[in-house]
């Protein structure tokens, strides 16, 4: 990795660190609320005939929470990791080839601790 500095001011990388913490708070705050509606849910129609259609559904959609789960959770250890990175004094640098993440994709996503190609390859698998 290149030993190199981030030339983002101050003031931003102190912005971003508020906007990280929210976003954090705002991730693991909205799967705790989903938890609370499903048992909710349960506990009021638990007792109800079910059809299999409602089988059906129900796991449809604990498919697509679990999806929205393994995304989120990739997202607040990104979010801790530039967290860290803030922390250390490399944030705005990417984690794989030390060169600097364009301030414009920061402003977008905070998190990103790689570079657009990178973060391409890392979802790619490649």
């Amino acid at each position: 990795m290149a030993d190199q500095q981030s030339d983002l001011s101050e003031e931003f990388i102190a912005r971003q660190r508020t906007r990280l913490e929210a976003l954090r708070r705002q991730l693991l705050g909205g799967e705790a609320s989903t938890t609370a509606d499903d048992r909710a849910a349960e506990e009021e129609h638990g007792e109800e005939a079910r059809e299999f259609e409602d089988t059906a559904q129900s796991m449809a959609q604990n498919e697509i929470n679990q999806s929205l789960h393994d995304v989120n959770d990739q997202r607040v250890s990104d979010i801790e990791r530039a967290l860290r990175k803030i922390d250390e004094g490399t944030y705005g640098l990417s984690d794989e080839s030390g060169e600097p993440i364009p301030q414009g994709r920061l402003e977008v996503m905070p998190e990103a601790i790689l570079t657009v190609a990178e973060q391409s390859r890392r979802e790619t698998g490649q």
